[in-house]
Protein backbone atom coordinates (compact mmCIF):
# COMPACT_ATOMS: atom_id res chain seq x y z
CA UNK A 1 0.00 0.00 0.00
CA UNK A 2 2.36 2.62 -1.28
CA UNK A 3 2.08 6.36 -1.63
CA UNK A 4 3.37 7.70 -4.96
CA UNK A 5 6.83 9.22 -5.09
CA UNK A 6 5.15 12.53 -5.90
CA UNK A 7 3.40 12.47 -2.51
CA UNK A 8 -0.02 12.76 -4.13
CA UNK A 9 -2.68 11.04 -2.09
CA UNK A 10 -4.32 7.87 -3.36
CA UNK A 11 -7.73 6.25 -3.25
CA UNK A 12 -8.49 3.57 -0.65
CA UNK A 13 -11.66 1.60 -1.40
CA UNK A 14 -13.80 -0.09 1.23
CA UNK A 15 -16.39 -2.65 0.19
CA UNK A 16 -20.09 -1.79 0.61
CA UNK A 17 -22.03 -3.07 3.64
CA UNK A 18 -23.56 -6.04 1.79
CA UNK A 19 -22.88 -7.73 -1.53
CA UNK A 20 -22.84 -11.08 -3.34
CA UNK A 21 -19.12 -11.88 -3.79
CA UNK A 22 -19.14 -13.38 -7.27
CA UNK A 23 -21.14 -10.66 -9.10
CA UNK A 24 -19.38 -8.00 -7.03
CA UNK A 25 -16.00 -9.26 -8.25
CA UNK A 26 -16.87 -8.06 -11.75
CA UNK A 27 -17.86 -4.62 -10.44
CA UNK A 28 -14.65 -4.48 -8.48
CA UNK A 29 -12.55 -5.35 -11.51
CA UNK A 30 -14.16 -2.56 -13.51
CA UNK A 31 -13.64 -0.10 -10.68
CA UNK A 32 -9.97 -0.97 -10.20
CA UNK A 33 -9.34 -0.77 -13.94
CA UNK A 34 -10.80 2.75 -14.04
CA UNK A 35 -8.05 4.56 -12.16
CA UNK A 36 -5.44 4.58 -9.42
CA UNK A 37 -6.42 2.66 -6.27
CA UNK A 38 -3.96 1.89 -3.48
CA UNK A 39 -5.96 -0.58 -1.43
CA UNK A 40 -9.22 -2.45 -1.02
CA UNK A 41 -10.52 -3.16 2.47
CA UNK A 42 -12.98 -6.03 2.79
CA UNK A 43 -15.48 -5.01 5.47
CA UNK A 44 -18.10 -7.57 6.49
CA UNK A 45 -20.31 -7.40 9.55
CA UNK A 46 -22.29 -10.17 11.24
CA UNK A 47 -21.14 -13.01 8.99
CA UNK A 48 -19.39 -16.29 9.78
CA UNK A 49 -15.89 -17.35 8.80
CA UNK A 50 -17.14 -19.25 5.76
CA UNK A 51 -18.70 -16.07 4.38
CA UNK A 52 -15.42 -14.26 4.98
CA UNK A 53 -13.52 -16.96 3.10
CA UNK A 54 -15.93 -16.89 0.15
CA UNK A 55 -15.58 -13.13 -0.14
CA UNK A 56 -11.80 -13.29 0.17
CA UNK A 57 -11.55 -16.01 -2.48
CA UNK A 58 -13.68 -13.96 -4.88
CA UNK A 59 -12.10 -10.54 -4.37
CA UNK A 60 -8.49 -11.01 -3.32
CA UNK A 61 -7.26 -12.18 -6.76
CA UNK A 62 -9.03 -9.26 -8.44
CA UNK A 63 -7.24 -6.75 -6.23
CA UNK A 64 -3.82 -8.36 -6.00
CA UNK A 65 -3.57 -9.03 -9.74
CA UNK A 66 -3.84 -5.24 -10.16
CA UNK A 67 -1.24 -4.47 -7.48
CA UNK A 68 -3.97 -3.23 -5.12
CA UNK A 69 -3.37 -4.13 -1.47
CA UNK A 70 -6.10 -6.39 -0.11
CA UNK A 71 -6.87 -5.77 3.58
CA UNK A 72 -9.37 -7.28 5.98
CA UNK A 73 -11.40 -5.17 8.38
CA UNK A 74 -10.96 -6.44 11.96
CA UNK A 75 -9.88 -9.96 10.95
CA UNK A 76 -6.14 -9.87 11.48
CA UNK A 77 -6.52 -13.47 12.59
CA UNK A 78 -7.46 -14.53 9.05
CA UNK A 79 -5.25 -12.28 6.92
CA UNK A 80 -2.02 -14.26 6.70
CA UNK A 81 -3.55 -17.70 6.18
CA UNK A 82 -5.88 -16.32 3.52
CA UNK A 83 -3.08 -14.70 1.54
CA UNK A 84 -4.16 -11.14 2.22
CA UNK A 85 -1.88 -8.10 2.42
CA UNK A 86 -2.90 -7.00 5.89
CA UNK A 87 -5.71 -5.85 8.12
CA UNK A 88 -7.33 -2.75 9.58
CA UNK A 89 -8.53 -2.62 13.19
CA UNK A 90 -10.69 -0.14 15.07
CA UNK A 91 -10.36 1.05 18.63
CA UNK A 92 -13.12 -1.34 19.75
CA UNK A 93 -11.74 -4.30 17.82
CA UNK A 94 -8.57 -6.27 18.31
CA UNK A 95 -5.76 -4.22 19.96
CA UNK A 96 -3.15 -3.05 17.49
CA UNK A 97 -0.34 -4.87 19.32
CA UNK A 98 -2.23 -8.15 19.08
CA UNK A 99 -3.03 -7.54 15.41
CA UNK A 100 0.63 -6.85 14.68
CA UNK A 101 1.64 -10.14 16.32
CA UNK A 102 -0.86 -12.05 14.19
CA UNK A 103 0.15 -10.30 10.98
CA UNK A 104 3.87 -10.56 11.55
CA UNK A 105 6.31 -7.84 10.55
CA UNK A 106 5.65 -7.82 6.83
CA UNK A 107 1.88 -7.42 6.41
CA UNK A 108 0.15 -4.03 6.51
CA UNK A 109 -1.64 -2.88 9.66
CA UNK A 110 -3.98 0.12 9.73
CA UNK A 111 -5.57 1.53 12.88
CA UNK A 112 -8.62 3.77 13.31
CA UNK A 113 -7.78 6.79 15.46
CA UNK A 114 -10.94 8.92 15.14
CA UNK A 115 -9.95 12.55 15.85
CA UNK A 116 -7.26 11.74 18.43
CA UNK A 117 -3.59 12.63 18.12
CA UNK A 118 -2.83 10.52 21.18
CA UNK A 119 -4.49 7.42 19.70
CA UNK A 120 -2.59 7.94 16.45
CA UNK A 121 0.76 8.23 18.17
CA UNK A 122 -0.01 5.13 20.25
CA UNK A 123 -0.99 3.25 17.08
CA UNK A 124 2.37 4.11 15.58
CA UNK A 125 4.14 2.80 18.68
CA UNK A 126 2.04 -0.38 18.51
CA UNK A 127 3.18 -1.18 14.99
CA UNK A 128 0.66 0.48 12.66
CA UNK A 129 1.72 1.08 9.06
CA UNK A 130 -0.86 3.84 8.67
CA UNK A 131 -3.41 5.62 10.87
CA UNK A 132 -6.95 6.57 9.87
CA UNK A 133 -8.68 9.76 10.99
CA UNK A 134 -12.38 10.55 10.71
CA UNK A 135 -15.22 10.89 10.18
CA UNK A 136 -14.71 14.18 8.35
CA UNK A 137 -18.24 14.40 6.96
CA UNK A 138 -21.62 12.83 7.74
CA UNK A 139 -21.73 9.22 6.61
CA UNK A 140 -24.46 6.63 6.35
CA UNK A 141 -22.06 3.68 6.25
CA UNK A 142 -21.55 3.44 10.01
CA UNK A 143 -22.14 5.47 13.16
CA UNK A 144 -19.26 7.90 13.41
CA UNK A 145 -17.84 8.11 16.94
CA UNK A 146 -15.96 11.34 16.26
CA UNK A 147 -15.87 14.24 13.85
CA UNK A 148 -12.41 15.16 12.65
CA UNK A 149 -11.23 18.33 10.93
CA UNK A 150 -8.51 18.76 8.30
CA UNK A 151 -6.09 20.31 10.79
CA UNK A 152 -5.33 16.89 12.28
CA UNK A 153 -4.18 15.74 8.84
CA UNK A 154 -1.98 18.81 8.48
CA UNK A 155 -0.46 18.28 11.91
CA UNK A 156 0.15 14.58 11.33
CA UNK A 157 1.66 14.95 7.87
CA UNK A 158 4.01 17.69 9.08
CA UNK A 159 5.11 15.90 12.25
CA UNK A 160 5.07 12.21 11.36
CA UNK A 161 6.45 10.01 8.59
CA UNK A 162 3.75 7.35 9.08
CA UNK A 163 1.06 7.68 6.37
CA UNK A 164 -2.43 8.81 7.29
CA UNK A 165 -5.83 8.05 5.81
CA UNK A 166 -8.97 10.20 5.88
CA UNK A 167 -12.36 8.50 6.13
CA UNK A 168 -16.01 9.35 6.59
CA UNK A 169 -18.46 10.74 4.04
CA UNK A 170 -15.74 11.66 1.54
CA UNK A 171 -16.83 12.48 -2.02
CA UNK A 172 -15.36 14.02 -5.13
CA UNK A 173 -17.09 17.28 -4.18
CA UNK A 174 -15.74 17.61 -0.65
CA UNK A 175 -12.33 15.93 -0.65
CA UNK A 176 -10.17 18.88 -1.71
CA UNK A 177 -9.52 20.26 1.81
CA UNK A 178 -8.39 16.82 2.97
CA UNK A 179 -6.03 16.37 0.02
CA UNK A 180 -4.55 19.82 0.56
CA UNK A 181 -4.16 19.12 4.29
CA UNK A 182 -1.78 16.31 3.43
CA UNK A 183 -3.67 13.03 3.74
CA UNK A 184 -1.96 10.12 2.02
CA UNK A 185 -5.15 8.16 1.36
CA UNK A 186 -8.86 8.91 0.95
CA UNK A 187 -11.02 6.01 2.14
CA UNK A 188 -14.37 5.89 0.36
CA UNK A 189 -17.42 3.66 0.14
CA UNK A 190 -20.59 5.28 -1.18
CA UNK A 191 -18.92 7.78 -3.49
CA UNK A 192 -17.70 4.86 -5.60
CA UNK A 193 -20.19 2.03 -5.14
CA UNK A 194 -23.25 4.30 -5.20
CA UNK A 195 -22.09 6.51 -8.06
CA UNK A 196 -25.03 7.04 -10.46
CA UNK A 197 -22.90 6.00 -13.43
CA UNK A 198 -21.37 2.98 -11.72
CA UNK A 199 -18.28 2.23 -9.63
CA UNK A 200 -15.81 2.78 -12.49
CA UNK A 201 -17.15 6.30 -12.93
CA UNK A 202 -16.87 6.77 -9.18
CA UNK A 203 -13.17 5.87 -9.21
CA UNK A 204 -12.55 8.19 -12.14
CA UNK A 205 -14.36 11.04 -10.39
CA UNK A 206 -12.40 10.59 -7.18
CA UNK A 207 -9.06 10.47 -8.98
CA UNK A 208 -9.97 13.57 -10.98
CA UNK A 209 -10.91 15.38 -7.77
CA UNK A 210 -7.60 14.42 -6.15
CA UNK A 211 -5.69 15.69 -9.18
CA UNK A 212 -7.67 18.93 -9.20
CA UNK A 213 -7.03 19.49 -5.50
CA UNK A 214 -3.29 18.96 -5.95
CA UNK A 215 -3.21 21.27 -8.96
CA UNK A 216 -5.28 23.91 -7.19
Amino acid sequence: MDTPATGRCRLYLITPPAFDPQPFADLLAAALDAGDVAALQLRLKGVDDDAWRRAIDALRPVAQSRAVAFLLNDRADMARAAGCDGAHVGQDDMPAKQARKLLGPDLTLGVTCHDSRDLAMQAGEDGADYVAFGAFFPTGTKDAKARATPDILSWWSEMMELPCCAIGGITADNCAPLVRAGTDFLAVVGSVWNHPDGPAAGVKAMNAAIAAAVAG
